[in-house]
């Protein structure tokens, strides 16, 4: 992993996406969140013609009322087919909080999403959505079942030599920028269980939620250390968190793009509409052992 801070030699991509998380959309359209995300996806149709999706890795809302759907659901028809295909995995906060079902119902309703976990195949590539499979406050549990589901899909995928791309709300501990425990950390209650199936699948990369942490913080990026696949914070679009433990007004995520030799990583300000400097990387594939 190396950061760059170029544009490219203009060779055009195998397909290209963002990955948003964190939006805390809620009742009010004139909230702080709310605006936000107007303004990502704003950024999104006006600079991402080509995308071929969104990928939201959770705390679509902030409490998971349905009135809060609803407002979800009025801010991405302002930009009707502008917008490419969206994805979403669950956070903390869409689930949490009262019955576990009927909120996971709920959430499922609103996003067209099969369930706590599920995959998709997007021109080629593989998209892997994991979930908690209990109603946590700030944990994340994932079955057995689901870490076997998971272990095969990647399997499945490792012959081809295309990376897959796995989204999880909660990072695991002591990887990206707020995920160590000084910094709060609540992450996956199976953490070694699932650094054991992540190990075996280099090709993975890793894309999380949950901390807030601001792009331009250290550990943005996580390279395995040569025992895991690359891991991201992809920040949050409602509000940011900094390593001083404080909160940050702005939104940020990434747009990434998919070469035969390389995944481009590019950390975008939706506030600014600009790109984050300190956050430009790019994962050579081929290049991890197992």
């Amino acid at each position: 992993m190396e950061a760059i801070g170029h544009e490219g030699n203009g060779e055009r991509p195998l397909l290209s996406f963002q990955v948003i998380t964190d939006t805390h959309v809620t009742a009010d359209p004139q909230h702080a969140h709310n605006r936000n995300l107007e303004r990502a996806l704003r950024d999104i149709a006006e600079n991402a013609a080509d995308s071929c999706g969104i990928m939201h890795v959770g705390d679509v809302t902030d409490h998971g009322f349905p009135e809060e759907y609803e407002e979800l659901k009025r801010i991405w028809r302002q930009y009707g087919d502008r917008l490419p295909d969206a994805r979403f995995a669950t956070g903390n906060h869409d689930i949490a909080l009262g019955i576990w079902e009927a909120r996971l119902g709920r959430f499922l309703e609103a996003t067209g999403m099969a369930g706590p976990y599920h995959d998709h195949r997007i021109e080629g590539h593989l998209f892997l959505f994991l979930g908690t499979e209990k109603g946590l406050e700030l944990y994340c549990s994932l079955s057995e079942e689901q870490l076997r589901w998971l272990d095969a899909k990647l399997g499945e995928e490792a012959a081809s030599g295309r990376p897959a791309f796995v989204f999880l709300h909660q990072p695991l501990k002591d990887t990206v920028a707020g995920s160590r425990e000084s910094q709060g950390w609540h992450g996956v209650e199976q953490d070694e269980e699932l650094r054991g199936v992540l190990a075996r699948h280099p090709h993975a990369i890793v894309f999380t939620g949950h901390t807030h942490w601001e792009l331009e913080a250290p550990y943005a990026f996580y390279d395995g250390e040569s025992r895991l696949p690359a891991m991201f914070n992809a920040a949050s679009v409602g509000y940011l968190w900094t390593d001083d433990d404080e909160h940050k007004d702005g939104s940020q995520g990434y747009y990434v793009e998919v070469y035969p030799d390389r995944v481009r990583v590019r950390g975008r300000d939706f506030e600014r509409g600009t790109w984050i400097e300190a956050a430009l990387f790019e994962v050579r594939l081929g290049e991890r052992a197992p």
